[in-house]
C-alpha cells in the first residue's frame, strides 16, 4: 500500500513544463525535482556510478540513446529481467544497448549516424512534399530549434500531427516518411563505460570517435580499475595504488585521457566529481550536451575496490580535489572560438596533501603496511606528479589567447 502510494505521487512539473514555472536545467535544486529515468540499479550499495547516470536521465532521458561498455555498467543497467533504465509517465524513456569492450564507441558512433542518416532521409521529404503535407507544419517541424524541453515537447506536437496526416495517405513518399518522422525529435546521443573500456581496451575507438568530430557525448565512469573482473589495474589506476597485476603498488603514473583529448581542440572536456562539487558536475553535463561535436567527461567515481566506507564515497571525491590529484576543469572550444581561453579551471588550488587523501584507501594503505619504504617513495613520486599536473593545468587555464592584448583579456 506503501509503495502504490508512492507511485501515484504526481511530478512537480513535466520537464516540458518546467521552465514556464521558472525551473531550468541550471540549478541542481532545480534538477531534483525532476524524474530520473535510471533508478533501482543492482550496483554496489553507495556505488560511484550510478549518481551520474541518474542525473544524466533527469536531464535529457526522454530523448537519450545509450551505448554502454560492457563492464559495472551494463551488469547493473541490464540486469535482465529487471533494468534500471525507465520511463516517464508519456512512456518514454532512454533506449539503451550494450556492446563490447572493445568496439562500443563505434557501437555508439553507429547510432549517432543512423540517426542523422534516417533524420536527413525525414527531412529531405518533408521539403519536397512541403505543399502537400501543409507548408504552416512543415515549416514548424523544419526550422524547429529544439534546445530545451519546451521547444522539444513542441516539436513532438507537430510530429504527431504530421504522423496522422501520414496516415491517411497511401503514396511511397509518406508512408517512408511516417517510417522515420520520429527522428525528426531530437536525440541526445551517449556513449558510456568505466576506464577500463575507455583508457585501455577500448582507447583506439573512443578516440577514433573524438578525432570523426560527430555530435556525440563519452561518459567515462573512472573506478580506475577493472572493477567489474575483480579489480584489475587499469591505466586510469593511479601511481602507488594496489591492484591486481600492480601488487606491488603501480608504478607509473595515471593516463591523462582529458590531456590526450583537449590536445585536438576541438573536442568539448570536462572532468568532473559529484562530491567536489554537484554544481560543476550539473555544469559540464549541461554543456557537454549542448556541444555540438564530441564531448569527452571523465567522472570520477569511487569504488568498493579502492577499499572504502562506501557511505564516504562523496567526502573522498571531495578530498580528491582537495589534494590537487582529481583537478575539476571545462574545456570547451566554443570559448576559443569567441577568443576566449577554452579552458575553465574549476577548482582551487590544492589545500591538503596528497597523502590525507589516499590513505584513507585501503588500495594504498595495504602497500604502506606490507613495504613501507616502497609506499614512501611512491607518495613522493604521486606528489611530484600531482604537484606538476596541477601546475601544467593552472598555466594554461590562465593563459590569454595568442594575439589578444585588449585591457579586458589581460585582465
Amino acid at each position: 500500500a506503501h509503495w502504490d502510494y508512492f507511485l501515484r505521487l504526481p511530478e512537480a512539473f513535466p520537464p516540458a513544463e518546467a521552465e514556464a514555472h521558472g525551473l531550468g536545467i541550471s540549478k541542481v535544486k532545480d534538477v531534483q525535482l525532476r524524474t530520473p529515468l535510471f533508478e533501482f540499479s543492482s550496483a554496489c550499495a553507495g556505488c560511484g556510478e550510478t549518481p551520474y547516470l541518474r542525473l544524466m536521465t533527469q536531464l535529457f532521458g526522454d530523448h537519450v540513446v545509450v551505448a554502454n561498455a560492457t563492464g559495472c555498467s551494463s551488469i547493473y543497467g541490464g540486469n535482465l529481467p529487471t533494468t534500471p533504465w525507465s520511463a516517464n509517465a508519456d512512456g518514454r524513456g532512454p533506449a539503451w544497448s550494450n556492446s563490447l569492450f572493445e568496439d562500443n564507441a563505434e557501437f555508439g558512433l553507429g547510432m549517432r549516424e543512423a540517426v542523422d542518416a534516417q533524420q536527413t532521409l525525414a527531412r529531405s521529404l518533408v521539403r519536397a512534399h512541403r505543399t502537400d503535407i501543409g507548408a504552416p507544419l512543415a515549416d514548424e517541424i523544419l526550422n524547429a530549434d529544439q534546445s530545451g524541453d519546451g521547444a522539444i515537447a513542441a516539436q513532438r506536437h507537430h510530429v504527431a500531427e504530421l504522423k496522422a496526416r501520414l496516415r491517411t495517405n497511401r503514396e511511397a513518399w509518406a508512408q517512408d516518411l511516417l517510417a522515420v518522422a520520429d527522428t525528426l525529435v531530437k536525440r541526445s546521443v551517449w556513449i558510456v563505460g568505466g576506464d577500463g573500456w575507455a583508457y585501455d581496451i577500448g582507447f583506439g575507438g573512443l578516440d577514433h570517435v573524438l578525432a570523426s568530430g560527430r555530435n556525440v557525448n563519452l561518459l567515462i565512469l573512472d573506478t580506475e580499475v577493472y572493477s567489474n573482473t575483480g579489480g584489475q589495474s587499469s591505466k586510469a589506476t593511479p601511481l602507488g595504488a594496489v591492484a591486481k597485476f600492480a601488487s606491488g603498488g603501480k608504478a607509473t603514473p595515471k593516463k591523462d585521457i582529458g590531456a590526450i583529448a583537449m590536445s585536438y581542440g576541438h573536442v568539448y572536456v570536462a572532468q568532473i566529481a559529484l562530491g567536489a562539487s554537484d554544481q560543476q558536475t550539473l555544469r559540464a553535463l549541461v554543456e557537454a550536451e549542448s556541444y555540438d561535436g564530441p564531448s569527452l567527461i571523465i567522472a570520477y567515481s569511487h569504488c568498493i575496490a579502492h577499499g572504502i566506507d562506501m557511505a564516504k564515497g562523496l567526502t573522498q571525491q571531495k578530498l580528491a580535489s582537495e589534494s590537487g590529484y582529481w583537478p575539476l576543469y571545462r574545456f570547451d572550444p566554443r570559448l576559443a572560438a569567441a577568443g576566449r581561453n577554452p579552458l575553465q579551471l574549476d577548482s582551487a588550488p590544492p589545500k591538503i596533501k596528497l597523502r590525507d587523501y589516499i590513505y584513507n584507501e585501503s588500495r594504498y594503505r595495504m602497500l604502506q603496511q606490507s613495504h613501507p619504504e616502497e609506499a614512501a617513495r611512491l607518495l613522493a613520486l604521486a606528489q611530484e606528479n600531482v604537484d606538476t599536473r596541477w601546475q601544467r593545468l593552472q598555466r594554461a587555464a590562465f593563459q590569454k589567447p595568442a594575439g589578444d592584448e585588449s585591457p579586458e583579456a589581460a585582465k
